[in-house]
């Protein structure tokens, strides 16, 4: 019976833990640059609103937003985080989801305003809020309970 190398032997894993290597840093940055929030088999390719300064502006000014898009609020704990759309110039659907991944209230159809604003409040805990255009939940029958997966955001 032959002997294999050992230099053989260091060789191959050498060449298996580079391509290992290699595949988990590239998965690991696609992920943080593309980051996704789904509902089954919908994803939503999303803007991530972490600090105050994004969690202010949020989608304010923008004239238009890709079905496919979204922007998600991250907090540091689960409360009850108030929305409004001042200066919003699409509707959204507004999905509030607590650490369990799971959603807790949706406001469906929020629609802009410019000055005196409702003020848009969860019935419950979140520490995630998706905003969407207006009517996507209803169309992708997106509701309460309904478990959310996030990929590249937490």
């Amino acid at each position: 019976m032959k002997k294999i190398s050992p230099i053989l032997i260091i060789s191959v894993l050498l060449i298996i833990f580079i391509g290992i290597y290699i595949f988990t840093n590239f998965s690991n940055n696609n992920l943080k640059e593309n980051p996704k929030v789904c509902f089954k088999e919908n994803c939503f390719s999303v803007e991530i609103a972490k600090t105050q300064t994004e969690k202010t502006k949020g989608l304010m000014f923008r004239e238009s937003l890709e079905e496919s898009k979204g922007m998600i609020f991250i907090y540091n704990k689960e409360g009850i985080y108030n929305f409004w759309m001042k200066n919003t110039l699409i509707p959204l659907d507004i999905i509030w989801i607590n650490t369990e991944k799971k959603v807790v209230y949706i406001k469906h159809k929020a629609q802009p305003c410019e000055e005196k604003c409702e003020i848009l409040s969860p019935l419950k805990n979140a520490k995630f809020v998706l905003e969407i255009n207006s009517g996507i939940t209803e169309k992708l029958d997106i509701t309460l309970g309904d478990k959310v997966e996030f990929y590249g955001i937490v």
